[in-house]
């Protein structure tokens, strides 16, 4: 045998990649430290810049003088609103902000002049010389009090409707008729405070502008595309003159997913001092950047027949957007459309209101506009599983909606594995067992969930791919793949060389895989909505097979025996009924090549078009196939203290197929992590009291988990596979964080009694609800929930 042919390896499996643990393609350039983010880009003659934000939550600008930091001895260039005079937004139908203030500040923190200097100390000081003065106006804090005074108050220059960002009203069924026959209505209002990202790497970007024209930004974003398509616009620079490049990321979960100020104030910057610029936000700036999660007041109807079948809900929600759209159109019907499932119902309406206030812009944060609502619609489930005696897992089985169904709101569902994220939560949490046994202070909670594997349409309309991906194979036995999708640290690299690996029988370390360049990748449209696996894997998966297949025919050839027979697995290109007749890949990519030419081949993906119902809005929540997800979590609260202490959370996902074992389970884990981490203790919020200035911009201030107060995270990995995914998969990084929180506050009631729908859950609002659960308990309102010694 040939020193460089390995033994005949083991074909018992019908995969030899998918479904294994795979270390992510980068990691140990992580793990050493070794890996250059955006921020350790250095270029020749570099400057630094800086953007110097309104003191004001609401004002009008009355003039700007740079003329004393113009004079500072290091200082190149100040550009303020009126070198960007042209609104953008990431949403085309909304386009309410400019690169910089025009005319008005619209929340603490708003940019109103960028500088370029020899160093960040010169950049500091100079923003300190910029004379900006103001007219100060009345700022507004609360949704309802901006959606009152639209006409005496507006906010956004730029908005169509006043103070109103979006209105939604969507009804499906008899609304009032399902109520007015139900057994049961549980009547519910919930408040879910925003939070924010808190990605460890702040936004960071670099800009260079070459004599021919050509200028490139490299930038800590999520969306390249997206990005390239703004900068053309705002710059008034042709596309073609434009790359952008996004560098290996430290976390963004939505918070960086729509163009920011300060790449289009680098990119100017190097444009007028011909000279590279970088700014890197501040801690404090991430803070006021935001984009993060809305906050929502959620006043919720359900009923129910006395066998807990959902007959009808109806939601009214408020939300606050802060200054600008953002994707806030999408938001205002994702607060409503995705709740039609898990669930069957017989009537639905939600009206959504977004308004414009003075404060950071809200955004998408990871689960985008669907975590809100299913807090309060999950809530509503277990208050009717209380009144009703009917086990809060057994009531969501009665409901389930199946596999290969249609929602209510006319969504097409494929596969579905609820029922046995259900049974898997169930039994690993010893539900039946342990629940009825556990001390006061002691409950179980469970919830469920699902959400979109990608939007079923682009951003902006068109009827091209939203998906494309190009591999080259080499001589050497390499293969290089091209793609545009924007790695967040969610694996979507090593999933797309895992596909590859797959179907050519390469090791993943003979993999090189090259994304978000706009130079040297085709377009795809960024991390977002958990689109990559399906969408870019499918286009990878298309690329990959066409390769096979010319390998496979070329080595058959040779060989004169049918291509079917030909496998290529672990570097090796074999028979599969005689095996002892192969040889090495690289071999079996010679012959090919002197077939076929160079070994390249393109794959692309576009979604198909049937899967939502023809009224307006239908499109916004279809999706070519939809994950599910169930959690139990298990509390435990001191009714002295108000401190809830989240034991375990255990967490079933159904993600189709999993592609990547150990990185689907990384994705469970932090999903159910943010959502503890919101559940107990975040909130992004600006202080009326002191202007509008944040209350805590720093991470020191902002309270997310340690590690010391997570729990103990159990991933259940459930696979019902979808023909529309690739290898049947769905998505993973998005879903399994929407049941979390109100899993946990089912699971507080279940210790203590007390319903906690208001968030965080902190000790104060605990020990609030404590002591009116216990003034009632004494009135004899309220029976004893539980008895303080013993078991139940």
């Amino acid at each position: 045998m040939p020193d460089d042919v390995k033994p005949v390896p083991q074909l018992a499996s019908t995969t030899w990649q998918i479904g294994r643990v795979h270390r992510k393609v980068d990691a140990m350039e992580r793990m050493r430290g070794v890996l250059r983010y955006t921020d350790d880009l250095t270029l020749p003659g570099m400057l630094h810049g800086k953007i110097k934000r309104s003191p004001h939550a609401h004002a009008r600008i009355i003039s700007i003088d740079a003329s004393r930091a113009l004079a500072m001895p290091g200082v190149f260039a100040v550009v303020t609103g009126k070198d960007f005079p042209t609104p953008y937004g990431i949403i085309p139908w909304t386009p309410d902000e400019t690169a910089l203030a025009v005319d008005k500040v619209l929340y603490v923190g708003d940019g109103v002049a960028a500088v370029a200097a020899i160093d960040e100390d010169t950049a500091i000081a100079a923003l300190a010389a910029i004379d900006v003065q103001y007219e100060v106006l009345t700022p507004i804090y609360d949704p309802e009090q901006a959606l009152a005074e639209s006409d005496s108050n507006p906010i956004n220059p730029y908005a169509k409707h006043g103070n109103l960002s979006k209105e939604v009203l969507l009804e499906f069924g008899d609304i009032d008729g399902q109520i007015a026959k139900a057994d049961l209505v549980i009547e519910g209002e919930y408040f879910f405070e925003g939070t924010t990202h808190a990605a460890i790497e702040p936004h960071c970007a670099l800009a260079q502008a070459e004599p021919n024209g050509l200028v490139t930004v490299w930038s800590a974003t999520q969306v390249s595309h997206y990005l390239h398509r703004e900068l053309s616009k705002v710059l008034g620079i042709p596309a073609h003159q434009l790359r952008v490049i996004q560098p290996p990321l430290g976390g963004a979960f939505g918070g960086k997913s729509e163009p920011f100020d300060l790449e289009f104030c680098v990119a100017k910057l190097a444009m007028i001092t011909g000279r590279p610029v970088k700014i890197l936000y501040t801690r404090e700036e991430v803070f006021y950047a935001h984009r993060g999660r809305h906050p929502m007041r959620m006043r919720y109807r359900t009923g129910f027949t006395k066998d807990g079948k959902i007959l009808a809900m109806d939601a009214k929600t408020t939300i606050d957007g802060g200054a600008y759209s953002s994707f806030g159109l999408v938001t205002t019907f994702y607060s409503g459309q995705l709740a039609c499932s898990p669930y069957v119902m017989g009537a639905y309406r939600f009206h959504s209101r977004r308004a414009y206030t003075n404060k950071p812009a809200c955004g998408p944060k990871r689960g985008h506009g669907s975590v809100q609502p299913r807090f309060a619609t999950e809530v509503q489930l277990d208050k009717a599983a209380v009144a009703l005696g009917i086990d809060p897992i057994e009531l969501r089985r009665r409901n389930d909606l199946g596999a290969d169904s249609e929602t209510l709101n006319a969504f097409k569902i494929g596969s579905n594995g609820f029922l046995e994220c259900l049974s898997r939560v169930e039994a690993a949490s010893e539900w039946r067992e342990r629940r009825a046994a556990l001390p006061f202070g002691r409950g179980l909670g469970v919830a469920g969930s699902t959400y979109i594997s990608g939007t079923n349409y682009p951003i902006y309309p068109n009827a091209m791919p939203q998906a494309a991906v190009q591999i080259c194979v080499d001589r050497s036995g390499r293969a290089r793949v091209f793609s545009g999708a924007n790695d967040i640290g969610q694996g979507s690299s090593t999933m797309l060389a895992v596909i590859v690996s797959e179907e050519l029988g390469m090791p993943l370390v003979d993999i090189r895989v090259l994304a978000a360049d706009t130079d040297l990748t085709p377009v795809d449209l960024g991390a977002y909505s958990s689109r990559i696996t399906l969408m870019v894997g499918n286009a990878c998966l298309e690329a990959a097979k066409k390769l096979r297949k010319k390998v496979c025919e070329s080595v058959a050839k040779r060989w004169e025996i049918p291509a079917s027979r030909v496998v290529l697995i672990d570097r090796q290109a074999l028979d599969r009924e005689n095996p002892e007749q192969r040889v090495p890949l690289t071999q079996a990519f010679w012959w090919a090549e002197e077939d076929h030419g160079l070994l390249g081949e393109i794959g692309s993906y576009n979604t198909p078009k049937d899967r939502h119902g023809e009224y307006r809005g239908g499109t916004i929540g279809a999706s070519p196939a939809y994950s599910f997800t169930a959690h139990v979590a298990e509390v435990e609260v001191d009714p002295e203290t108000g401190v809830v202490l989240v034991k375990h959370i255990w967490v079933a996902h159904d993600c189709g197929r999993a592609l990547s074992r150990r990185i689907v389970e990384g994705q469970m884990e932090g999903s159910a992590y943010m959502g503890f981490g919101e559940a107990l203790m975040e909130q992004h919020i600006v202080d009326p009291k002191h202007w509008g200035v944040h209350t805590g911009p720093s991470l020191l201030d902002y309270r997310i988990p340690t590690f010391l107060d997570t729990p103990a995270l159990h991933s259940l990995i459930v696979e019902a596979p979808d023909d529309r995914g690739p290898y049947g998969a769905k998505e993973g990084g998005e879903g399994p964080l929407h049941p979390s929180i109100p899993a946990i506050a089912n699971a507080i009631y279940d210790a203590v009694g007390v319903r906690m729908d208001e968030l965080p859950f902190s000790p104060p609002r605990v020990l609030r609800a404590l002591a009116a659960r216990a003034a009632a308990e004494a009135a004899g309102t309220l029976p004893k929930h539980k008895p303080e010694e013993g078991h139940r």
